[in-house]
């Protein structure tokens, strides 16, 4: 409707310049010898005959001089006269021309929208654009139809088609028929079963062919069993993190797709929106987004021993297939550390009684993330905490996995779990992890 409105208005326009111009256009200069100099001729003229008949005799003196006063007296009269006409006619003839061509530019355009809007038929339009967008679908739907009929009649006659058959999968996906397209894919996973990226491709048909749209069961062996082909592939990868948010293993979809956001240019879009996937984790596993977050100065950097470790526990995870990280009780295992912390006088006027308190452990030799975490306000302290793997923030990377931790205590001035300049904290040296060991720690440090 706004583009025949626009439309209208630009043909109404147009008929503007055509009916303006002929009356706003200048008047050419006239010409023609004007009256003036008309009555000066004549006036000469009829002078030089006056001074004939002077000369030949036929008037007198007196005769001569009342004729010339007469003659003069005429060519005054017609040139003032002829000079008033003249102007009035120009001035009239100028503000009626302009006076029109204003009344036009009103009139004009507002008869024509008023007569449409009494005798138009405006309800057309719309009739007329829903009927070319309902036409516009149907085409689209029978274009798929047809090259639905085409893959067919071509898959009937070669079978083996790997490519014809996944084509004939994302094709009825796109009109709808997920059970249809599951089959279709099934069809082309059986006659590759090894390749890596029909695994995935049929893992999420799979999937969106599920009432629930789960990976959970055969979509995620079909990914695990990719991943263990390539271990570097980037969309499983990305499946495998997602089969663990699926079964409640947020913290360890977060780290899988930490490894894969770690590749991908910073501002891309890919990018945002796995940012927006693994904040989405962390607040479903009811943790704040910084926690999971370690900077070389509190943790140091990952390195290569630190992700074999990392990946030998990820098998751990994958067993759990129907457990959460909220289910996993405080007595499924009895390896626990007692840690007394305590805040030391000489820094104690640098903080606030509700400023907030991690206790922490995380493995000497492994991931930089926490094993086990407790949160504390500074009012509570000395206190004494029990770390256990109830508190773990990964299933995969819990407290009984590993021989020997490092525990500490960092109070943050900030609230946040990511550390900060100015922080205090303190850490215990390296010690065994066994059954009911007591640690002491000491916060007496400043963060620079």
């Amino acid at each position: 409707m706004i583009i025949f409105w626009i439309l209208a208005g630009i043909l109404l326009a147009l008929s503007l310049v055509f009916v303006l111009a002929p009356l706003v256009r200048p008047t050419p200069p006239d010409t023609a010898p004007g009256q003036d100099r008309l009555n000066l001729e004549v006036f000469q003229q009829r002078l030089k005959e006056l001074d004939a008949d002077l000369e030949g005799g036929f008037l007198d003196q007196a005769q001569y001089d009342a004729a010339r006063r007469d003659l003069e007296r005429e060519l005054l009269y017609d040139l003032d006269g002829a000079e008033t006409a003249a102007t009035t006619e120009h001035s009239s003839s100028a503000l009626s021309r302009w006076a029109l061509a204003l009344v036009l530019t009103i009139v004009v355009p507002a008869a024509t929208v008023l007569a449409y809007l009494e005798i138009g038929r405006t309800d057309l339009i719309d009739q007329r654009q829903t009927a070319a967008m309902a036409d516009g679908a149907n085409t689209e739907a029978a274009s798929l139809e047809e090259l639905v009929q085409q893959l067919e009649k071509r898959l009937e006659q070669e079978p083996a088609n790997i490519d014809g058959w996944m084509m004939l999968s994302r094709t009825y996906l796109a009109m709808g028929r997920l059970n249809a397209g599951a089959k279709a894919m099934e069809r082309a996973y059986a006659l590759a079963p090894n390749e890596v990226e029909l695994k995935i491709a049929y893992a999420e048909v799979l999937g969106l062919a599920d009432p629930n749209k789960s990976l959970l069961g055969r979509p995620a062996e079909l990914i695990a069993e990719a991943l263990a082909q390539e271990p570097t592939n980037s969309n499983a990868r990305w499946f495998s993190g997602l089969v663990a948010f699926q079964r409640g293993q947020y913290q360890a979809a977060r780290t899988t797709w930490q490894s894969i956001l770690d590749e991908l240019a910073p501002e891309s879009e890919e990018a945002d929106n796995l940012r927006k996937m693994m904040d989405e984790a962390l607040r479903r596993a009811g943790i704040p987004a910084e926690t999971a977050s370690v900077t070389p100065g509190e943790a140091g950097e990952t390195t290569a021993s630190e992700t074999e470790a990392s990946a030998s526990a990820t098998p751990q995870a994958d067993t759990a297939d129907t457990q959460t990280e909220s289910e996993v009780p405080a007595a499924t295992s009895r390896t626990s550390l007692t840690v007394a912390v305590s805040l030391d006088p000489s820094v104690s006027d640098r903080v606030s009684p509700d400023d907030t308190v991690f206790v922490f452990a995380r493995a000497v030799q492994g991931p930089p993330m926490p094993l086990a975490v407790q949160r504390l306000q500074v009012k509570d302290l000395p206190a004494t905490v029990t770390l256990d793997d109830s508190q773990a923030m990964n299933p995969a990377l819990r407290l009984s996995a590993f021989e020997q931790v490092q525990v500490g205590a960092r109070v943050s001035m900030s609230g946040q779990a990511t550390p900060q300049p100015g922080d205090l904290f303190g850490e215990s040296e390296p010690v065994q992890r066994d059954a009911g060991s007591n640690v002491r720690i000491r916060i007496d440090r400043v963060r620079p």
